[in-house]
């Protein structure tokens, strides 16, 4: 595990000054930010627009079995719609529904309201659309990216996530983020764009999972966009315009998702978590999962106090599929 104290310490400003009403970290200069955008126009012309930027229609009812449907809404951004998949069957959110029913042994009704290019701020929106159809069983959020490469100011983005995540859990649904995925690992992005990206999606991240948490949700750290695997076969994993995942990378992204589904909705039982899990305050463990890739965060409370000396009580640990697919 890599920590280090910066990114809880970041966490904990952009988190106070989401709830404050303040914009948070600036993460760069005048002068850096004007170079970094010129960098961003070259990489964004290396990289083109192969998908354009309109996802397959994947709505629909997924899983053979009888029984009432489980309802699944899934928000956010590109990543969140499946971009650049080669067909329905391969976006994360059917991926998602079909491990969903095979789990539940009920089938999944899923209804998408993300769209390509959504930054946090229009969360809101999407969250509109979709209680005015009711309210799901679950929804889950995939967002950060575009808060990064707009430079959104992390506190704006955190709270806009946050009120998101609060109105769901009050109108009754369960929720699942994931956070920013590091952008430090797109190919295309030269130093010290990178670096710079790849700071401030981790810090965005840990801020994400302290106001997701504290708004009743759980969270799944994306990370180096899940694992060794994108950095080591970016052929593989990422899609032809080398900035979002190919069909195996949405699978991975929605099978590190899938565990967490699962037990918000009370399907899978709380695992016993292994050495260096289990029991932390918030901002350990937001720095934590956001350096660790498929790391879940969720509330939890001790002696019947959800909050500590450190802040709020949650529980972290790594859900394994395999595990889920054992007892389920």
């Amino acid at each position: 595990m890599i920590w280090t104290p910066g990114v809880a310490r970041a966490a904990r400003r952009i988190a106070t000054a989401a709830a404050l009403g303040g914009g948070g970290l600036t993460a760069l200069g005048a002068t850096a930010y004007a170079l970094l955008m010129a960098e961003s126009v070259v990489a964004r012309r290396v990289i083109g627009r192969p998908h354009g930027m309109e996802a397959l229609e994947s709505d629909g009812v997924y899983g053979h079995f009888d029984g009432p449907p489980v309802v699944m809404a899934m928000l956010g951004d590109s990543t969140a719609v499946g971009l650049g998949a080669s067909e329905p069957s391969r976006t994360p959110g059917v991926v998602l529904a079909k491990g969903l029913a095979s789990v539940s042994e009920r089938p999944v009704r899923l209804a998408v309201y993300g769209h390509s290019g959504a930054p946090s701020a229009e969360l809101g929106g999407q969250v509109d659309r979709l209680l005015e159809e009711g309210v799901p069983d679950v929804a889950v959020v995939f967002i950060g990216a575009n808060d990064v490469t707009t430079q959104t100011p992390p506190g704006v983005a955190v709270r806009h996530l946050a009120k998101a995540v609060r109105r769901l859990r009050e109108a009754g649904a369960e929720v699942v983020v994931g956070t920013c995925p590091d952008l430090g690992t797109v190919r295309p992005l030269a130093q010290p764009l990178r670096w710079v990206t790849r700071r401030w999606s981790r810090q965005l991240a840990a801020a994400q999972t302290v106001a997701v948490v504290d708004a009743g949700g759980r969270t799944v750290a994306f990370a180096d966009v899940l694992g060794p695997e994108f950095a080591t076969n970016p052929g593989e994993m990422f899609g032809p315009d080398r900035f979002h995942p190919s069909d195996r990378g949405y699978a991975q992204a929605a099978y590190a998702v899938l565990p967490s589904v699962c037990a918000a909705l009370a399907l899978w039982p709380e695992p016993r978590p292994a050495r260096g899990e289990g029991l932390q305050p918030i901002y350990l463990a937001a720095a934590t999962a956001a350096e660790e890739p498929g790391t879940e965060v969720s509330p939890t409370s001790v002696a019947g106090q959800a909050t500590g000396p450190y802040g709020r009580w949650v529980t972290l640990f790594r859900r394994r599929l395999g595990e889920l697919l054992n007892n389920a």
